[in-house]
């Protein structure tokens, strides 16, 4: 069969047919249209926003509300960049170790400007640096000085 304007047909179910509501109760969507009894969503355009319980007070006031956490409190971008004691022993002895010197090596990331860099007593250091950070605890310059370094709290 040749393919012409007067023989096209779409394919079977592409088109389907429209519901056609309100016609007769035996149809199964007769009287109501399927939209049920009286009230509010029975009507047209009567639509109830979510979270609303009638009237009754509803769940989302019902319920305690707890804190709030910043999200840059959590994500710590006010806060230093931690540098461990351990990272130390990357560099040679006698090596002035600061903020440059801690991105050549890759142990703080280039891309994330922060506070200012903490040395942490995380690990054991057993090289002799010279460290310039902006913020230290106590045991980590302690466990530096033990090593033969010195801490420059810039």
């Amino acid at each position: 069969m040749e393919l012409r304007l007067e023989n096209l047909k779409n394919s079977p179910g592409a088109r389907k047919a429209r519901k056609r509501v309100g016609r007769g109760e035996s149809s199964g969507i007769g009287k109501t249209c399927g939209k049920g009894g009286k009230g509010q969503t029975a009507r047209s355009g009567g639509k109830i926003r979510p979270g609303f319980e009638g009237g009754q007070m509803p769940l989302y006031r019902r319920l305690r509300k707890f804190g709030f956490r910043s999200v840059t409190r959590l994500r710590g971008d006010n806060l230093h960049t931690l540098v461990p004691v351990e990272a130390l022993n990357l560099f040679e002895d006698g090596a002035v170790v600061d903020a440059d010197a801690l991105k050549a090596i890759g142990i703080i990331p280039s891309s994330r400007e922060k506070a200012g860099y903490k040395l942490l007593n995380d690990g054991e250091v057993v090289k002799r640096v010279v460290v310039r950070v902006s913020s230290a605890s106590q045991s980590a310059i302690q466990s530096v000085i033990a090593a033969g370094g010195t801490v420059e709290i810039v």
